[in-house]
């Protein structure tokens, strides 16, 4: 597939931050624009990656901005950081989400009960490799949990990078469990505890918290395409009291909202190599700037 190029503006750590994806020298949109699939032949699926194993700010696709760049969520006026629970390190695995997908908002769904949470579907990578912000994996889906995020359905893949060494070796969730013990489980806990530091209650599970198998997994994700396409093609609002969603694209032929020859300037540009393993620096370690406390969550869960 094409390459892409991550294009940031603004400081680090800051609420003027943009990465921008770019791709044959315009803006596209990672929501929109990099295919959901990468192989069909071998059910390859393009990841987008939003946080770097290991690290605390909470970077997420802008949905309701043009060219939905990434950004660092902000609550309360202050930039979000995740804590550090127990035995964990911010983000135990590489997080992002699939392009083309939304977890519909309007719709709830039959297993769950509860709506769609307004994003593109999660995705935690278990791969060796640590990523970074923009980054464009290839990933196996191996499975899914459902987390009930504050009454939303918020769906988490467990997929795994095709060129890691494991790859070949995990195939569905059984295979995650005899390979890598203790995964599951460590990522199950780290989805209920989060944000407990924050005054939070445990976050809840969809069938009681059982990870789900690859075949479950692939039908959420069809679902979630299903309703991504609904709303790019204009059969859902953009905009309604549930959602204000970004449709802007370059590259849906019956989207209405596409532009051709995108007009867009950024200022102040900083192009990375997205070839680089480094990807974008580090300038400065989160816990400079985040929390860098660790929290130990004294409860049986």
């Amino acid at each position: 597939m094409a390459s892409h190029k991550v294009i940031a503006i603004g400081e680090p750590h800051t609420s003027s931050r943009r990465l921008y994806i770019h791709r044959d020298g315009h803006p596209i949109s990672p929501f929109h624009d990099i295919p959901l699939v990468a192989n069909n032949e071998q059910a390859i699926y393009n990841m987008v990656v939003e946080i770097p194993r290991w690290t605390n700010a909470k970077v997420e696709i802008a949905t309701g901005e043009k060219f939905n760049p990434l950004k660092q969520d902000i609550k309360k006026g202050k930039l979000r950081y995740v804590r550090n629970c127990f035995p964990y390190k911010g983000y135990i695995w590489n997080y992002g989400c699939l392009p083309q997908t939304w977890e519909d908002p309007t719709s709830v769904h039959p297993d769950t009960n509860a709506r769609g949470d307004n994003d593109p579907i999660d995705v935690c990578e278990i791969g060796e490799e640590i990523g970074y912000p923009g980054q464009v994996k290839q990933v196996k889906i191996l499975g899914v949990m459902a987390l009930l995020d504050e009454g939303e359905t918020d769906w988490k893949l467990l997929a795994i990078d095709v060129r890691d060494p494991l790859a070949s070796k995990l195939n569905d969730i059984e295979d995650v469990e005899k390979h890598l013990p203790g995964l599951i489980a460590a990522t199950r806990h780290w989805f209920k505890v989060y944000k407990m530091p924050d005054g939070k209650p445990a976050n809840q599970f969809a069938f009681n918290g059982e990870c789900k198998n690859r075949a479950y997994a692939t039908h959420v994700i069809n679902e979630t395409h299903e309703a991504w396409l609904r709303l790019i093609q204009g059969k859902i609002p953009a905009k309604a009291d549930t959602h204000d969603i970004n449709v802007v694209n370059t590259s849906i032929v019956d989207s209405p909202y596409r532009v051709v020859n995108p007009e867009f300037t950024l200022k102040s540009v900083i192009i990375t190599d997205p070839e680089s393993s480094a990807g974008i620096p580090q300038e400065k370690e989160e816990r400079e700037r985040g929390d860098s406390k660790w929290y130990y969550i004294r409860s049986n869960l």
